[in-house]
Order: C-alpha cells, then sequence, then structure tokens
C-alpha cells in the first residue's frame, strides 16, 4: 500500500481524506491544513493525523493528494516532487501554463508520477461510452449550476467549463485551431456564464456552455460522428448511443428507416451501454496508485491537464479582446 497525505482540508479535501482511508491501494497518514480550527475540528471528529507543517506530512508519505486553493498548487506540489514525491493535484492544475510546464519539467527529472483530478473522466456514463466515441465532428456540452459562493473566486471556466474541456481533448486527436468565446459577469467579480467555440484542425467543432448562476444542475454533452450520435448525463450518469447502418433490403416491420435526399436508407438502432455505479473520486485515487505500482501513465497525466488549462486560459482571453 502506498503512504498517502492531504494537504487541503475543505470541503473536497474531506472526500479525498475518507476515499484514501476506504481504498485498499492507499494508507492514509494524515493532513495538513492552513486553517487550525478547522483542521482541529476535523482531528476531533474523524480522528485523522493533523501534521504541524507541509514538511513533515511531505516526509512522512509516497504520494501527496493536494486540494489546497488553486493558487497554491504549484508551490506545494513543486516541494512534494522535488522532495521526490507522486503527487495527485485537483483541477485545474495550476494557476498558469508556465507553471504546469515547470512541474511537468520537475515530474520528469525527480522521476515521480502525478495525476490532475478532472474527475468527470471517472463518471460511469462517460467511461461506458469513451471508446464509442470516434472521430467526432460536431460536440455540444452544457454545464449549469446552482449559485454556490464557494468557487466564486475563479472564472466560471475554470470552475466547471474545464471538465468538459478535458473530457472533449480526450476524445478529439487533433489540435485547437481556433477559439472564440463570451463571457458574462451577473454577481461575480469573474464570469458567471460563458459560451465557447473549439474549432479542431481536423474540422471538429465543439460548443461549450457554463454557467454557474442557474436554477437547475446540468451536465450534459453530446457527440455527433458519422452514424452515431452520442449522449451523455453527467449529472444523472445516463447514456445513450443512437447508430445508423445501411438498411437491409427487407427491414422488419418495427425498424427505424431514414431515407435521404439521395435515396440512401439508413437503419437506426440503439446501443445503450449499461452504466455501472461507482464513486469517481474513489476510482481516480485508485488507478492513480495502479499508474504508481505499475509504473504506467496516469490516466489524467500533468500533460492532460496543462492543455486543458491551456485551452481554459484561451477561452477566458477572449472576454477581453
Amino acid at each position: 500500500m502506498l503512504k498517502a497525505g492531504v494537504i487541503g482540508a475543505g470541503h473536497l479535501g474531506k472526500i479525498h481524506l475518507r476515499l484514501l482511508q476506504q481504498s485498499e491501494n492507499y494508507d492514509l497518514i494524515g493532513f495538513y491544513d492552513t486553517n487550525t480550527d478547522q483542521a482541529a475540528s476535523i482531528v476531533k471528529e474523524f480522528g485523522y493525523q493533523l501534521f504541524n507543517s507541509i514538511e513533515e506530512l511531505i516526509d512522512a508519505v509516497d504520494v501527496v493528494d493536494i486540494v489546497t486553493p488553486t493558487f497554491a498548487h504549484f508551490e506545494v506540489a513543486k516541494q512534494a516532487i522535488q522532495a521526490g514525491k507522486h503527487i495527485f493535484i485537483e483541477k485545474p492544475i495550476t494557476n498558469t501554463v508556465a507553471e504546469a510546464k515547470e512541474l511537468i519539467e520537475l515530474a520528469n527529472t525527480y522521476k515521480v508520477k502525478g495525476q490532475v483530478g478532472h474527475v468527470e473522466r471517472f463518471n460511469p456514463a462517460y467511461t461506458a461510452v469513451a471508446s464509442k466515441i470516434e472521430t467526432p465532428m460536431f460536440i455540444e456540452a452544457h454545464r449549469l449550476a446552482e449559485f454556490n459562493p464557494r468557487g466564486t473566486d475563479v472564472p466560471v471556466v475554470l470552475d466547471l467549463m474545464i471538465h468538459d474541456i478535458d473530457a472533449i481533448l480526450s476524445v478529439v486527436h487533433s489540435e485547437v485551431k481556433h477559439i472564440s468565446a463570451s463571457g458574462v459577469s451577473v454577481i461575480s467579480e469573474t464570469p458567471d456564464i460563458a459560451n465557447a467555440r473549439i474549432e479542431f484542425e481536423n474540422g471538429c467543432v465543439a460548443n461549450l456552455t457554463a454557467s454557474r448562476i442557474s436554477l437547475k444542475n446540468m451536465r450534459k454533452s453530446r457527440f455527433f460522428q458519422r452514424d452515431a450520435y452520442i449522449s451523455i448525463d453527467f449529472f444523472e450518469k445516463k447514456c445513450e448511443v443512437v447508430k445508423m447502418k445501411d438498411a437491409p433490403e427487407t427491414p422488419d416491420d418495427f425498424a427505424m428507416i431514414l431515407q435521404n435526399a439521395e435515396g440512401i436508407k439508413k437503419q437506426i438502432y440503439f446501443d445503450n451501454p449499461d452504466v455501472p455505479s461507482n464513486n469517481a473520486i474513489l476510482d481516480e485515487l485508485d488507478t492513480f496508485a495502479i499508474a504508481i505500482q505499475n509504473d504506467t501513465t496516469p490516466i489524467v497525466s500533468l500533460e492532460q491537464g496543462k492543455k486543458a488549462l491551456e485551452v481554459a486560459l484561451k477561452i477566458i482571453d477572449c472576454f477581453t479582446h
């Protein structure tokens, strides 16, 4: 088992502590948090070991799980890597692309592994259909959340949209060609609603909308490709796959047949996979442990975290130009 410690024990950090303790791949050693009152109440409630400093925690573990606010990611991760420790780091990877590049170089130098917490890659609705998404040419993503003051210190693109950016980059195997976007601030100092259009070199277009002042929660993505339509509901953990194939000469009475202007007939059929229930955060932590043990590349590498951040920052840059 890998010895793990958590730095940052806020809302998400507490979830990580609980799941690391449950995991069969980790031995939870303890945590560190700068908020001494909050840390003391966590010790009292759960009995986790509290370390007096980041340095003490890093020394005691093999894996450092970084769940601090984004502005602290880089310094904490740098310290952990230079001590030869593997890092799991919440999304977004860092504040800037330059910081992300430096972490990647350091991880290579010190021969440690890093994974970024893009948890939607482990959503069972996504994992059930990810292998069926082949060369999508149009993608639409909506991620709407009810207002929560927690997270409004960053633009909605880094708070919410980056989940969809990462998922899209993982299935579109082409470079980004052009980005256009607009964002509107309603009650925060940074945009609360954003829309972005990402055009790829291979012709694929992705249209993303994110809002954190919605009256309801919605996390849906739709992928259109040749002869197939794939829909993922990340919130309800459901997915739908609609495929088309050449219609048989004599289709049965219940077959759904479409005919185009050229007279070509296609039969529509549904290929909906089972969606097993899981805990996505536990899965991402466990797969990271397995990557360390087997010396393989983590499912969401530091490089992929950097690419998602790069696109997110380009979208934000559009708001001011």
